[in-house]
C-alpha cells in the first residue's frame, strides 16, 4: 500500500519529505518558574535565560518560515480550542488541576473560577503552561489540610517547561497520531493538552484522525523515540523514556487498522541514561541515504523486528543479527552513509552529542536545521552535500534537546 490520504490534516510518511506544517512551543514564563532546587524534578540540567532562549527560538521559527513551512504554536491551538468549546475548556482545566495534584474538589473549583473570572482564554493557557504560584491566588482561597501542610511549596500547579520539546507528547505517523504516555509525571499534562486540541480544535475535531496509541496507556512511550523511515517502516527506541510493552501495544494497534500503512517496526534497545534519553538524540535521518548517528551506540545496539503474524492480534518478533547499516540497506534498497557525530572523534562526538549534534530536523531531503555550536558535526554534514541551517543555541541547548526535539511535523510532502 502506498502512503495514503494526500492533503490530510496529519500527513507524515517520512522523516525527510519536504516539511509543510510544523507544531512548536515558544518558550515562556515556565522557564522562569523553577529554581535550581527543582531542576531534577523538572528534568533540566540548568537554568535557561528566557530572553535569549526566546530569541533563539524565534530564529528557528524564521528559518522554517523562510523555507515555506507553516509554523503553528501549541499555545495558540490551545487558546483557539478553548474558545471553540468553552465547556470542554473548563473540563480540561479541572482535569489539568487533577493531573497537577490538586485533589481537593473545592480547591479545584476555586482555582478554576479565579482563572475564568480574572483572565482571557489566552492568559489562562499561558498560566497552565507557566504554572500557578501559590502566592498568585487571592488570600481568601479555600483552605484544606493538604494545602496547609504543603504551604512551603511554591506552586499550586507546577510549570511545564518541557513543552518546549514538542516532539515528545505526541507523534504524527501517516495520517494518524500517537498520544504519548509520558515517562515522568511532570510531563504527563503535555499529552493532556494535545488530547484536548485534537478533540476540540476546529481544524481537527471533525477530521477523523486515527489515534494509534493513547496517553492513558499504563507504560511509557514518547515521540522522540519514533522515526518514520518510510511509509511502511517505523524505527522505535526502547530507551530511558519508552518501554518495550508500549512498543508492542503500538504495533498491535497499527497492524490491526486497515488505514495504517506501517508493516514493520524495528525496535532499538539503547542505553537508559540521560545523554541517550531518546532514539533521536543518537540517530536521525537527513537524506534519502544519509543518517546522523552517535558512534558509541553502534556496537551496543540490540535490534528487534516486529511484523504482523497473520494470526489474530499476535506479533512476529525476531532479534536481528544484522548491523544497523545492513538493516537500512535492506529496507531502503540502497547504500547508506552513517555520518558520525563529531566525525567519529571520541571527545568531539561525546561533546557534540551532549549538545544534540545528532538531533537534526530535516526541512527537505538533504536540508536540515542544526545547532550552530556543533561545528565538527556540521562541517561533516556540509562535506557530504547537506544544506545546513545553523541555529544559535547558547540557551536552548541547555534544555538537552535539539531542532528535532523542539518540533513536531504535522504535514510533509509524500515522497
Amino acid at each position: 500500500m502506498r502512503a495514503g490520504v494526500d492533503n490530510a490534516k496529519i500527513q507524515v510518511f517520512s522523516e525527510i519529505g519536504r516539511l509543510k506544517e510544523v507544531l512548536l512551543h515558544r518558550p515562556g514564563l515556565e522557564l522562569e518558574n523553577f529554581t535550581p532546587e527543582y531542576l531534577r524534578e523538572f528534568l533540566f540540567d540548568d537554568i535557561l535565560y528566557l530572553e535569549i532562549a526566546q530569541q533563539e527560538h524565534d530564529t528557528f521559527c524564521a528559518v522554517l518560515q523562510k523555507a515555506g513551512v507553516d509554523v503553528r504554536y501549541v499555545e495558540t491551538l490551545m487558546t483557539q480550542a478553548m474558545h471553540h468549546n468553552q465547556d470542554a475548556g473548563k473540563m480540561f482545566i479541572n482535569q489539568y488541576l487533577v493531573e497537577s495534584g490538586v485533589m481537593s474538589e473545592k480547591m479545584r473549583a476555586f482555582v478554576q473560577d479565579w482563572l475564568y473570572d480574572s483572565f482571557s482564554e489566552q492568559d489562562i493557557v499561558n498560566r497552565v503552561i507557566a504554572g500557578i504560584r501559590s502566592r498568585e491566588l487571592p488570600t481568601t482561597h479555600t483552605q484544606s489540610l493538604s494545602a496547609m501542610v504543603s504551604k512551603s511549596y511554591p506552586f499550586i500547579t507546577k510549570p511545564i517547561p518541557n513543552l518546549l520539546f514538542m516532539r515528545d507528547p505526541f507523534c504524527s505517523v501517516g495520517n494518524g497520531v500517537i498520544l504519548s504516555s509520558m515517562k515522568n509525571a511532570i510531563r504527563r499534562r503535555e499529552a493532556l493538552m494535545l488530547d484536548f486540541i485534537f478533540k476540540n480544535h476546529p481544524d481537527y475535531v471533525n477530521a477523523d484522525i486515527p489515534r494509534w496509541f493513547d496517553y492513558t496507556n499504563p507504560t511509557s512511550l514518547e515521540g522522540g523515540d519514533i522515526l518514520i523511515i518510510n511509509h511502511e517502516t517505523l524505527f522505535i527506541g526502547i530507551s530511558e523514556r519508552t518501554d518495550a510493552y508500549s512498543v508492542e501495544v503500538l504495533a498491535e494497534n497499527l497492524f490491526k487498522n486497515s488505514s495504517n500503512t506501517i508493516k514493520k517496526i524495528v525496535a532499538f534497545v539503547i542505553a537508559k541514561k540521560r545523554a541517550f534519553m531518546h532514539l533521536d538524540t543518537v540517530f536521525t535521518q537527513i537524506d534519502h541515504d544519509k543518517f546522523t548517528i552517535h558512534a558509541s551506540i553502534e556496537d551496543k545496539l540490540t535490534l528487534y523486528t516486529i511484523t504482523p503474524s497473520g494470526v489474530g492480534k499476535s506479533l512476529h518478533i525476531t532479534q536481528e543479527q544484522k548491523s544497523l547499516e545492513e538493516i537500512l540497506v535492506k529496507i531502503l534498497d540502497r547504500n547508506v552513509t552513517l555520518l558520525r557525530c563529531g566525525n567519529g572523534d571520541t571527545i568531539a562526538g561525546d561533546r557534540e552529542q551532549w549538545n544534540d549534534g545528532a538531533n537534526t530536523l530535516a526541512i527537505a531531503p538533504g536540508e536540515v536545521c542544526v545547532y550552530q555550536r556543533n561545528r565538527v558535526t556540521n562541517q561533516l554534514l556540509e562535506d557530504n552535500g547537506i544544506k545546513v541551517h545553523m541555529l544559535p543555541s547558547s540557551e536552548l541547548s541547555r534544555g538537552r534537546g535539539g531542532p528535532r526535539c523542539m518540533s513536531m511535523p504535522l504535514r510533509r510532502e509524500i515522497l
